[in-house]
Parts: structure tokens; C-alpha cells; sequence
């Protein structure tokens, strides 16, 4: 299907998560913000799963979605083994279609109010500790030196908005899916991916008197090229291994995101060693169980009851 270009919004303002500036950053520095007496200012656009957060915001939502009844365990357990390849090999174009494909025909009927509800009330938890520590000290630094920061995502607006708010962030720039009658038709009015995300930032640029060549990018992912070529100071995240051997031939800065922190409306901390050690064994036990429940899937005639 033809994607028509994502509407901009009028700017949303937003209540910030509480978060200030804490540790170093590394090496990146960015150089203050402007705007005032009308000159463009500089802004800084970061990319949201495996950038911001340590998985892929849709598939961090599948358990609410399980426990509320919308997905089967069968599904549920393909999002877990999914999230390991994602984690482990990063997001190749085709799969990222198959899997957008897949989540438009699973949607088809679903209550938007419904899934907005499970959002809110299922972000603290969800996103809390998959937050990147060095991503959250990054968006303050951005804040506090006067650059607006936009959360720019193909997931739908319904994750990308919520948890752009938890984050402080000025506005979320993402998908939009068809919605007939208060219900999801399993079609999409807007897909913010690829050469879609970087037109989006220009229309943005454009309605907030952005100067895109002072301003910042952040990604962990190839198909983001042309976002990243789209600001004046890219910057690559975990990048998979297209993005790293473009930004060696650039010479454009890399740089890892590896410490997950619980993120709340009062303030951050990091996460603790037991805990992340609780959450690698549930990781592992769930990817046990989705082998499982998959094998069983394939070896019986009988579908899997929910």
C-alpha cells in the first residue's frame, strides 16, 4: 500500500518524567541549543527500540496484551523468541515488514481505547527497566542545553506517545493505523520507517523553526540512514552491522548503550544486579517455553487452545 506522508500535529506539551542530567555521557557533547528572537534552533531525534529502551516496544507489550486477552500464547511466545533474534541480530528490513504485516492483521478489531488503557496503565512496568541509563542522561542533556527532543518511531502512536511523555520528550513522531468506528481495520494511514522518518523531521524542522544542520540524531539501525543523513550530527546506537560499517566509513560517532536503569515519573535509578539477573533467567525460561509451545504447535494436528 501507498503510505501517505505523516501529518504534523499541532505541538503537543508535555509534563517531563522528573528526569535531570546524572554521569557522563561519553564523549558526545553537544553544543548548546538556540532559538532565541526567532533564530532556528538546534533539536535532537532519537530513534526508540534498541536506542531509547533495550527491546522492541511492541513486542514489550505483548504480555499486557496476553494477560488483557488480545494475543495467544502461541503469539506471545513468538514475540519472546523474536525479541531474542531482534536483541541478538538487530532488525533486517524484510523482518520488520513481516512483522508489521502481522501485527496490522492481529489488530484488525481491536478497541483503540482498549489498547491506549493497557498502555498507561502497563508503562511503568514495561519500560521502567528496559530504559537505557546513557539514552536518559542524553535526552536531559539535550533538554537542559535547550534542544527540544522528538521520539521518532515506526511503532504506533498509541506506545510511541506515552512513552515519549514518560521520557520528557517534546513530541513522538510515529505510525498511524486506520481506525473505523472506535475499532482497528488492520490498515495503516501513516508508516513512519525509512525515508519516512527522515520527510517527517523535514516537516517538523520546517513548523518549529528547526536548523537540521546543528541538530542531533540517534539510531541503532541501517534502514534509519536517512534520518541520520538528514541532521548535521549523527550518531549511531548498538548499531546492527550495515549501520556500523556505514558510520566507519563516515566517521561518524558509535556508541553503546548497555546500562538499563528503572525509569519513573519521580526520578531514575539503576537497575539492580539481582534484579537484571531475575530478568535474564525469565528471558531465558520464556524463550525454553516458546520453543516448546512452537514445537508442540508444529508436531500436533490440534491447534493450541488460549
Amino acid at each position: 500500500m501507498v503510505v501517505r506522508p505523516l501529518p504534523v500535529q499541532p505541538r503537543r506539551r508535555w509534563q517531563t518524567a522528573g528526569i535531570e542530567p546524572q554521569g557522563d555521557t561519553g564523549d558526545i557533547e553537544p553544543e548548546a541549543g538556540t532559538g532565541k528572537n526567532g533564530k532556528a534552533r538546534a533539536a535532537a531525534f532519537f530513534d526508540l527500540d534498541k536506542t531509547v529502551i533495550a527491546k522492541a516496544s511492541l513486542i514489550a507489550f505483548s504480555r499486557p496484551f496476553y494477560r488483557e486477552g488480545l494475543v495467544t500464547r502461541r503469539i506471545l511466545a513468538k514475540g519472546i523468541w523474536g525479541q531474542a533474534l531482534f536483541l541478538r541480530f538487530g532488525a533486517r528490513p524484510e523482518a520488520l515488514e513481516r512483522l508489521r504485516l502481522r501485527m496490522l492483521a492481529l489488530t484488525e478489531g481491536w478497541e483503540q481505547e482498549r489498547v491506549k488503557r493497557i498502555v498507561a496503565d502497563t508503562l511503568n512496568q514495561v519500560v521502567g527497566p528496559i530504559t537505557y541509563k546513557e539514552a536518559v542522561e542524553l535526552i536531559a542533556k539535550h533538554k537542559d542545553e535547550g534542544r527540544p527532543v522528538y521520539i521518532v518511531s515506526a511503532a504506533p502512536e498509541e506506545i510511541v506517545e506515552p512513552l515519549a511523555r514518560y521520557l520528557g520528550a517534546e513530541e513522538a513522531i510515529a505510525s498511524q493505523a486506520a481506525v473505523s468506528a472506535g475499532r482497528y481495520t488492520g490498515q495503516l494511514l501513516n508508516y513512519t520507517y525509512g525515508p519516512q522518518k527522515a520527510a517527517t523531521i523535514r516537516l517538523i524542522a520546517e513548523r518549529d523553526n528547526l536548523d537540521l544542520t546543528e541538530s542531533w540524531a540517534y539510531s541503532d539501525s541501517a534502514t534509519d540512514l536517512p534520518m541520520l543523513e538528514a541532521v548535521g550530527h549523527p550518531v549511531v546506537v548498538n548499531p546492527d552491522r550495515a549501520l556500523r560499517r556505514i558510520a566507519q566509513m563516515r566517521g561518524w560517532p558509535v556508541l553503546r548503550f548497555s546500562e538499563v536503569m528503572v525509569v519513573t515519573p519521580e526520578g531514575h535509578r539503576p537497575l539492580r544486579a539481582g534484579l537484571l539477573g531475575a530478568g535474564s533467567a525469565i528471558v531465558l525460561l520464556g524463550l525454553l517455553l516458546g520453543v516448546a509451545l512452537i514445537a508442540r504447535r508444529r508436531s500436533s494436528a490440534a491447534p493450541l487452545e488460549v
